[in-house]
């Protein structure tokens, strides 16, 4: 059975929403040292704690295959991520994070939330401050 369409109230808040966050990202962007493709990858590495084939991780971020393993060429050649025989398929390779790429993941996150931070500070009084509070709450229930 086909939902309602949203009120168009709803509509117009999910579009501002929309805008707002996008642009939030795209500011958040401008200072990345690492391309999104390189983090993302960082990323999935990092918070599963595992290593992932190239396959595996094309299917994961939804890539072609070649678009993965060019990826994980260009981290490896910067020491963001190592390559390692996989214990039972001597033809696949399991792509681990390194120390550098943890480090270099963790650093522009850092820089990300130093960014938001000091625009919170400067931008919003301390009633604002506990609405975004508040609307991370609910933002977080979105998902």
């Amino acid at each position: 059975m086909p939902s309602e369409a949203p009120h168009p109230d709803t509509l117009e808040l999910a579009a501002d929403l929309r805008a707002a966050l996008g642009s939030l990202v795209r500011a958040l962007r401008d200072s990345d040292d690492l391309p999104p493709n390189q983090a993302a990858v960082l990323g999935l590495l990092v918070r599963d704690e595992r290593s992932y084939t190239v396959a595996e991780l094309a299917d994961l971020r939804r890539v072609r295959h070649q678009s993965m393993a060019r990826t994980v060429a260009l981290m490896t050649e910067a020491g963001l991520v190592a390559q390692q025989p996989h214990p039972t398929d001597g033809r696949k390779q399991l792509i681990a994070v390194t120390e550098a790429g943890h480090t270099a993941l963790l650093d522009q996150r850092a820089r990300r939330e130093h960014h938001i931070a000091t625009a919170i500070e400067a931008r919003l009084s301390t009633e604002e401050r506990q609405q975004l509070r508040t609307a991370v709450g609910l933002l977080d229930r979105l998902r």
